[in-house]
């Protein structure tokens, strides 16, 4: 088995890679019937050097590999016909402006696999990029309170080498006394938490957040049923909101009306209740000065995500009483961070961390027969047709909807 590590090529460019020099050693002494081949880059954040310094091949031409490993999506002009390629395509949810993507990996009897539905057998996602999304997302909102508000001088992220000069960052700072509000608790969330947990910001519980003033920094972290209640009443389990979540709305503003700083690092099920609308924004009570929207949903859950915003340009304002986009600087202006791609930041912990996470979870599985079913659960395409748990996006590639 051949395994090619393929330069990105989507612009913006992405340094991330699925494996770092040494997850390459570790496949090859794994496996010793395996190789590996990176294709040279000038903008992955492993230099080409360091690949070859341990004896790892670095090549232009990859044609004769089997598995080509990405990060983001190939272009359709790069694609090898009859090869077997990783990345996150962003097609599962229909995507329009990948549709031609999806439909030339078809064309070229590419077996395809996409990060996002590699899984295990209870359809947990194995691999991913959420708690680093976690900790530069959470990095970012400290960093645009301090734009805001002063007080808090924080670089760029993007201008950062790793994890640790990121943390020597943070412990320059003092954080003001304020209550931070973080919906969500799976990877991105324990993400969120270790940032604010180095800041040695303190956790309370949700009576004392709501009912308690504090003279240091305080934050909660929410789990669904702490900002959503069933329309009629009852207090049932989380797995009833997760089967029923058109039963629920919202009750968020209670924690709105106390907080200064609120972090979305939730996953966000279709049909769920909205968290914040625009209407709540207008309303006297409405308190959250800044939103740092890790999940980073458009016109989604987050009513003042209007759009997503840049590594070089990572905040905007929003107007509560327009609901349009105002300079940030502006007195009325809530402001939003919502970098729809913040491991990008830290591409050398990154993606250190998803090649752990892939060497793990994934590359087992192409030498002991997927016994787990890894391969099989996330394969969308298999010679020029969508597999049977894919085959509900035929008409988005036929062009039908």
């Amino acid at each position: 088995m051949k395994f090619a590590i393929i330069k990105e090529v989507k612009s913006p460019p992405d340094r991330r890679v699925v494996l770092s020099p040494e997850a390459c050693c570790q496949l090859l002494e794994t496996y010793p019937n395996a190789e590996v081949v990176v294709q040279s880059s000038d903008i992955r954040v492993f230099k080409d050097e360091e690949y070859r310094a341990l004896g790892i091949t670095v090549s232009e031409d990859i044609s004769d590999c089997d598995v080509m490993l990405g990060v983001k999506e190939a272009t359709i002009e790069s694609l090898i016909a009859n090869k077997s390629y990783f990345f996150f395509s962003h097609t599962i949810k229909k995507q329009p402006y990948n549709r031609a993507l999806l439909k030339a990996i078809l064309d070229k009897n590419i077996t395809f696999y996409d990060h996002e539905t590699i899984t295990d057998s209870r359809g947990n996602r194995l691999i991913g990029f959420g708690y680093y999304a976690g900790v530069v997302g959470a990095y970012n909102a400290i960093r645009a309170y301090g734009i805001k508000f002063g007080g808090i001088n924080l670089p760029n992220a993007d201008s950062l080498k790793n994890g640790k000069e990121l943390e020597e960052e943070l412990q320059k700072n003092q954080v003001p006394a304020i209550k931070i509000v973080v919906t969500g608790t799976g990877k991105v969330g324990t993400g969120v938490k270790e940032i604010l947990e180095i800041l040695k910001i303190k956790e309370v519980s949700v009576n004392d957040y709501l009912e308690k003033d504090f003279k240091e920094p305080v934050y909660v972290q929410l789990d669904v049923l702490d900002y959503n209640a069933r329309k009629d009443g009852q207090e049932l389990d989380k797995y009833d909101f997760f089967e029923n979540p058109s039963e629920y709305e919202s009750s968020f503003m209670r924690f709105a009306a106390v907080s200064e700083l609120y972090i979305a690092a939730h996953f966000y099920g279709e049909g769920a209740p909205y968290i914040i609308t625009h209407d709540n924004t207008k309303s006297d009570t409405f308190n959250i000065k800044v939103i740092a929207d890790i999940s980073c949903d458009i016109d989604g859950p987050v009513a003042p995500t209007i759009r997503p915003s840049t590594i070089a340009d990572p905040v905007y304002g929003y107007n509560p009483e327009t609901s349009q986009e105002i300079d940030y600087k502006d007195a009325k202006a809530i402001v939003v961070m919502a970098v729809d791609n913040l491991p990008c930041e830290l591409p050398d912990n990154a993606s250190r961390g998803f090649g752990n996470m892939f060497l793990k979870d994934v590359i087992p599985a192409f030498f002991n027969d997927d016994k787990d079913g890894v391969l099989k659960r996330a394969k969308m395409t298999e010679n020029g047709k969508l597999t049977e748990n894919f085959k509900y996006l035929q008409d988005y590639v036929d062009g039908k909807e």
